[in-house]
């Protein structure tokens, strides 16, 4: 039977994940309460009838406490400078601090170069750029003052250059986004390793959430290499753990991070 370990990995570690009313943001959120971290659970949907797509974040909270683990959810806009400041607070006035944040958050159009409107440009690049790199700003002091801690961003395929000769649906402004949060990922990973901070990012590979069903990303040519859920959280634990100075700076998908470390997937809360 699937519960939560109160030894786990991560007990007494605070993890702050973003994007977490449904898809990958919940599973990582279920996962690491499975490790008896304090989850705090964030994202814009706190109520079913705020958005079409199911999932909440009180439905992510509730998951996790009737399996007998810790978390709180706060509502945060992302593309709000006051929400990102307060989910911050919220954690360290709840918790104490946050030992590790996964920047999950996101919001895509997918919308040809020439026909992108300026609103939608800057709210993608506040959201997946502006966001992570913000609140990563906000969680380092309290993590140099502990000696540690761990910054997960979570990328995509898309960062990866495209055939110049293949098919495109108007994903420039996205592969954009997480092409410089990978670099990101990287430059702080440099700037923070005396300080014992792990900084990684990692791409889940084609996942069926409501997010990519709602953007019709499956299809006939790729429904045979879409993965489970579960990979993606396994793969996010195993970089949220360990010594920061022999986990850091990584470029990751998830399916090579259960190889390279000869991991298992394991069912979920429910």
């Amino acid at each position: 039977m699937t519960a939560i370990n109160k030894n786990g990995v991560l007990k007494d570690q605070v993890a702050v994940i973003t994007g977490a009313s449904r898809g990958i943001g919940e599973a990582l959120a279920r996962r690491f309460a499975m490790e008896a971290a304090n989850v705090v659970v964030s994202a814009r949907t706190a109520e079913a009838s705020e958005h079409y797509l199911p999932g909440t974040i009180n439905e992510t909270v509730n998951t996790i406490r009737a399996a007998g683990g810790e978390a709180m959810a706060v509502r945060a806009d992302l593309a709000n400078a006051e929400d990102r400041a307060n989910l911050i607070k919220a954690a360290e006035e709840a918790y104490g601090r946050v030992d590790i944040l996964v920047n999950n958050a996101a919001i895509t159009y997918f919308i040809p170069v020439d026909q992108f409107p300026e609103k939608r440009f800057r709210l993608m690049m506040e959201v997946q750029v502006w966001a992570p790199f913000e609140l990563s700003q906000l969680v380092l002091p309290g993590m140099r003052e502990r000696g540690g801690g761990w910054i997960l961003n979570i990328s995509s395929g898309a960062a990866m250059h495209p055939p110049k000769d293949a098919p495109g649906r108007g994903g420039a402004v996205y592969g954009m986004c997480k092409a410089a949060l990978e670099r990101f990922t990287t430059g702080l990973a440099q700037e923070v390793f005396d300080d014992n901070i792990g900084v990684n990012v990692i791409s889940p590979g084609l996942v069926a959430t409501p997010g990519v069903m709602h953007h019709k990303l499956i299809n006939e040519s790729n429904k045979d290499i879409v993965m489970p859920v579960e990979v993606m959280a396994e793969a996010c634990l195993r970089l949220s753990h360990g010594d920061p100075r022999e986990l850091t700076g990584r470029i990751d998908y998830a399916d090579k991070v259960l190889e390279e470390f000869g991991l298992e997937t394991v069912d979920l809360i429910s």
